[in-house]
């Protein structure tokens, strides 16, 4: 099955794969799929989190198997069904499920916070809920779910240390990202690297009203003077947001950096094309701040 199917940049769309797992539909952005294959049998890892079924090999790589019925609460998979393997954060992972259902080619305009909806006991693992004919996909937060399996392959704010003491500064700098948890994660690593001055937004959309909101009021230049915007986000995604920056005499050049787990190849190439200053992925917080520094200091 091809997932490399490239879309215009910035026009604030994507695809998400449908998937069936214990009778529930849920959905994941094909972007971060490398390939869909048939189960197969996998190795046991001792003393293992529960939602880990094991490693295989299917080719010339190390993969780990993740048992999504189990991470759902929905009971354990069966010997039977498909591996979506992904790649994301610089990781390998495959995901059991059931089946597959299709592709649908969708705006992020149209994709609902799982707070606005329905309370599930997938909200914590949800990026947002999608209507399809009149059925509801939960779009599921993969970053979170190999997080808690393993909350080393999260942000690594170890790195921070490494940096050593650091004057205070107030640049002030504008945050787009969509995980509350993420956000605040963002928000104290900045402030412990000496940035005190951050303002952070949920989606590519709001930040691209503060931004009009200065521009309009005649203290863009003022108020500010980065942008760290992940890229999969509800209502506008980062790469939208970039060309909305990047289409504005007053914006395009505020320095914009790409902080998401989909900073592969492809989405490198998209970035340099809309214009991103640096493109990151998300566990390197160490990067992420030496970026900032070499942008605005």
């Amino acid at each position: 099955m091809d997932t490399k199917i490239l879309l215009e940049n910035g026009t604030n769309e994507l695809e998400i794969l449908e998937f069936e797992v214990a009778g529930n539909f849920y959905g994941i952005n094909v972007s971060k799929i490398r390939e869909i294959i048939p189960y197969q049998p996998v190795t046991p890892i001792p003393n293992a989190h529960p939602s880990i079924e094991g490693i295989f090999m299917p080719r010339d790589f190390m993969i780990t198997a993740v048992d999504l019925s189990n991470c759902l609460q929905r009971g354990e998979s069966k010997p039977e069904g498909l591996f979506i393997v992904t790649n994301f954060n610089k990781l390998d992972i495959a995901f059991h499920v059931d089946t597959v259902v299709g592709i649908h080619r969708v705006s992020w305009a149209d994709i609902i916070k799982p707070s606005a909806a329905v309370g599930t006991v997938d909200d914590g693992i949800s990026t947002g809920i999608i209507n399809i004919n009149g059925k509801l996909i939960i779009i599921l937060d993969f970053e979170k779910i190999v997080a808690d399996i393993n909350p080393e392959t999260g942000l690594k704010v170890s790195e921070l240390d490494s940096l050593g003491e650091r004057a205070r500064n107030e640049t002030p700098i504008l945050i787009a990202e969509d995980s509350q948890l993420l956000n605040k994660l963002l928000r104290d690593c900045l402030e412990r690297a000496g940035y005190s001055n951050v303002i952070s937004c949920e989606n590519g959309q709001e930040a691209w009203d503060i931004l009009c909101d200065c521009k309009k009021r005649g203290i863009l230049k003022d108020s500010i003077k980065l942008i760290i915007t992940d890229i999969e986000m509800p209502q506008m995604d980062g790469h939208h947001l970039l060309k909305q920056i990047r289409s504005d005499e007053e914006m395009e050049d505020i320095p914009v950096i790409i902080f998401s787990s989909l900073v592969n190849d492809d989405m490198k190439r998209k970035g340099e094309a809309l214009g991103a200053n640096a493109q990151l992925s998300k566990p390197e917080i160490g990067r992420l701040v030496k970026e900032i520094d070499a942008l605005i200091l």
